[in-house]
């Protein structure tokens, strides 16, 4: 019956063809999209009749002898994005056709088979491959990124962690979550970035202000965040992680689901979960450090070479407990709590989290639309919106027992319009301008008086960057940005701590009420922000290369830095700002050394930042309040030079061993008052040796070795105060930093194969082998009690 309704169709095409004339022309020209030259040898296949031809020296093409009907053809050429068009064929005709010949080369870099992004040719930057970051499904930004070396992080506890980048961080450090630059109320060290790295494919890390597209102000460094590249053909994939740690007695769920339709059209979702109890130091619990975590992204749209676009919504809700034994009612409990060896509160383990703690949502919601125009390049436009939520909770009693002491809510709305010109070979322009509007609220309804004060803030920028290929083993980049940045706040001052700060002379034209004991002030502030970024990367031969960058760069005062005046309840401590602060400026240069062979890869990144009107916390004694007597930390100024190298080795002992160091070192001084600058990391030393046997299921194992030296280069801000139950003077030692230590950490990871097209990987990890005791330098409780102690973990990867 098969052969009788085949033959019957054969018959009926061959019949309608010879009732038509069959001697039409299809002529056309394939064409370099960017710049219009013609592409040469450019295959032409013809679907509908099976047969093919090619494009000629002048990009020409000729199909002969066509009949009426629709034709679809499948145009394709070697580094090109293969195009397939359809013709509905009445006469003669003729068609150009345009092809994208180099797909955006000059930004492009491959790692470990997966194309990304590449936002400098000739910064420091470093990419964080995506089973990396599955590996560490249930860690922070801040954990993570600490693989790059020179890379490193200030924490309070485990579970709040900032990365700092080269001794800098907070808000001389740009982040980037799927193009959106995050805004959420960073400026203190206790403020974590609201992120979820499972949504994340690739990360990023840009030391110094080389991304110049995104800021002027990242004096320290850009961590860039971007989903997977959408695929345009019809499939669907996802994966599920579950993941289980001692210490906290944790547990973390992350799910994500992809549909892609050949059409172009693609949506995706991701989903996460994760919680702990109080974590464990060796010897005793760290009562009050559990934290929950809820997490979703969902993304859609429609991708085409010539143009698409995006939808892209995400959510995060963390609530954080700090360590209870950190919480000091006056500075005779600090003391108390430094000179005792254990934390003053020692409790059973519970997953209840209680004041002191923070609730910290962020929403953030994106559009972004593309189009590329023949013989010149992109366009994008994308606007964002951003709502960050910050409640910190102090233990208080009575009505207040239950209400936050701090309230701040920052919504921001931000456009930015860009453009690559790639019509010029060789070279690569993009330019593009951008605004941002902010508005942040400080709830007058806790009861206590707001840290951070109302404000508005505008932000007006411009850049253009260049990036050239200037011969076969040179690339050069230039880049240059303005940005404007307009603060308009309404602030009250106690009477006497504006007499106290000598505002009344500098500032009284900004006095517009008077409310019993305070003032009513209307700060503005409007700074202009300069950024140069240049650099040159030489290809000496195939395996030696050196890349040289200079930076300028320069960063407003963040309104903290400005405007606070009051008892930092989750810091307990007493923060003051300053309205004569500046900018600060940033001279950055930067060489790097990179060697690669079959056995060896090296790389050297060295630095030297001066950084002129250096903003940090400096301690300067006590003051009483209602509560007792606090520790005062007043933000001042000096100038700084930062002084460092970074090295990253792998060697390849043959196909299943292999070993990587990474090292880095930085000399942070105050230039001012002659002393080492204060919060500078420590040396650090950490060495693995991998062990890889495909035959075995894919298996995986490494042993990591990790030395912190004692940073011995610190200021001394050790002060002295009044104790009144024993009626005496303390030494109050802030300064003094902990020992060295020593870790020892293993990891092991198989994959099976489960269902038809569904894998199983399981992983196992021990963090801190031998349980060991020690404090880090830059955690902020190491006043209070020991990091944590050894912690396994046991995680399930399904990908189907």
């Amino acid at each position: 019956m098969k052969h009788c309704i085949a033959t019957i169709a054969v018959f009926i095409i061959g019949f309608s063809a010879i009732g038509q004339t069959c001697k039409l022309n299809l002529s056309g020209k394939v064409q370099d999209f960017h710049n219009g030259e013609p592409i040469v040898n450019a295959t032409i296949y013809n679907k509908t009749t099976d047969s093919y031809t090619t494009s000629d020296l002048e990009g020409n093409f000729n199909i002969n002898d066509l009949c009426k009907g629709v034709y679809q053809l499948s145009i394709s050429h070697i580094s090109c994005e293969t195009k397939v068009v359809e013709i509905d064929l009445q006469d003669d005709s003729y068609k150009v056709v345009y092809l994208e010949h180099h797909v955006e080369e000059l930004e492009t870099v491959n790692v470990e088979g997966a194309s990304v992004s590449k936002e400098t040719d000739t910064g420091q930057e470093t990419i964080i491959r995506k089973d990396y970051i599955d590996n560490n499904s249930s860690a922070s930004l801040g954990d993570v990124i600490k693989q790059v070396s020179g890379v490193s992080s200030i924490n309070t506890g485990n579970e709040i962690v900032k990365p700092v980048i080269n001794g800098l961080h907070s808000s001389r450090i740009v982040i980037l979550n799927n193009g959106v630059r995050l805004e959420n109320q960073e400026w203190g060290i206790e403020h974590a970035p609201n992120i979820d790295i499972n949504s994340a494919n690739s990360i990023s890390v840009i030391k110094g202000s080389s991304a110049l597209a995104y800021s002027s102000d990242a004096i320290g460094g850009t961590i860039i965040l971007e989903p997977k590249n959408i695929a345009i053909i019809d499939t669907l994939f996802g994966k599920t992680i579950m993941g289980y740690q001692s210490n906290g007695r944790g547990f973390n769920v992350n799910s994500s689901l992809a549909k892609n339709f050949d059409s172009g059209w693609y949506l995706n979702g991701n989903l996460g979960y994760k919680q702990n109890g109080d974590l464990k130091a060796p010897d005793y619990y760290l009562n009050n450090t559990g934290a929950k975590n809820l997490s979703g992204s969902f993304q859609s749209g429609y991708k085409s070479f010539e143009k698409g676009f995006e939808v892209y919504l995400s959510y995060i809700d963390s609530e954080l407990g700090i360590l209870s034994s950190s919480h000091i009612g006056n500075t005779a409990d600090l003391v108390n709590a430094i000179n005792s060896d254990e934390p003053l509160i020692n409790e059973p383990f519970s997953y209840t989290i209680n004041a002191p703690k923070q609730d910290v949502s962020h929403l953030l919601a994106k559009a972004k639309g593309y189009m590329r125009f023949k013989s010149f390049g992109k366009v994008t436009f994308q606007y964002d919106y951003q709502n960050n939520h910050r409640y910190e909770f102090d233990k208080r009693v009575g009505n207040d027992r239950d209400k936050a002491a701090v309230d701040l809510r920052l919504q921001t709305h931000s456009i930015k319009g860009d453009a690559k010109v790639d019509k010029l070979g060789r070279y690569l322009i993009n330019f593009g301008v951008s605004g941002r509007f902010q508005d942040n609220f400080a709830n007058p309804d806790t009861g206590v008086k707001r840290l951070i004060p109302d404000y508005t803030k505008y932000d007006l920028g411009a850049y253009f960057i260049l990036k050239a290929n200037i011969s076969e083993r040179l690339i050069g980049d230039f880049g240059v940005r303005y940005d404007l940045n307009h603060i308009d706040a309404y602030k009250y001052y106690y009477k006497s701590r504006w007499e106290e700060r000598g505002y009344d002379d500098d500032f009284s034209d900004i006095i517009i009420d008077e409310v019993g004991i305070q003032y009513l002030t209307n700060p503005v502030f409007t700074f202009n922000n300069f950024a140069i970024s240049t650099g040159l990367l030489f290809d000496i031969n195939e395996n030696h290369e050196i890349k040289f960058n200079y930076s300028l760069s320069s960063r407003p005062p963040n309104p903290s830095e400005l405007f606070s005046d009051g008892l930092h309840h989750s810091a307990a401590r007493i923060e003051l700002g300053d309205l004569r602060l500046g900018k600060e400026t940033s001279n950055r240069f930067g060489l790097s050394y990179l060697f690669n062979s079959n056995k060896f890869n090296i790389t050297l990144d060295s630095y030297f930042n001066r950084v002129n009107d250096f903003i940090f916390l400096k301690p300067i004694g006590t003051e009483e309040t209602n509560r007792g007597a606090f520790p005062v930390w007043e933000y001042t100024k000096t100038d700084a030079n930062l002084i460092g190298l970074d090295a990253n080795i792998d060697y390849y002992l043959n196909k299943a061993i292999s070993f990587n160091v990474k090292t880095s070192y930085i000399h942070g001084q105050n230039l001012d008052e002659d002393l080492p600058l204060i919060d500078m990391p420590s040396f650090r030393l950490d060495t693995a040796v991998f062990y890889s046997k495909k035959e075995w299921n894919t298996f995986n194992a490494s042993l990591n070795y990790v030395f912190v030296a004692e940073q011995n280069r610190y200021p001394d801000y050790n002060f002295e105060t009044y104790i009144p139950t024993t009626d005496s003077y303390e030494l109050v030692d802030i300064s003094t930093p902990p020992p060295a230590y020593n870790l020892f950490n293993f990891q092991a990871d198989m994959t099976f194969d489960v269902f038809k097209k569904s894998k199983l990987n399981v992983l196992a990890r021990v963090d801190n082998i031998f349980n060991t005791s020690y404090r880090e330098y830059l955690n902020r409780l190491r006043y209070f009690a020991d990091d944590t102690g050894r912690n396994i973990t046991i995680q399930l990867q399904l990908n189907y």
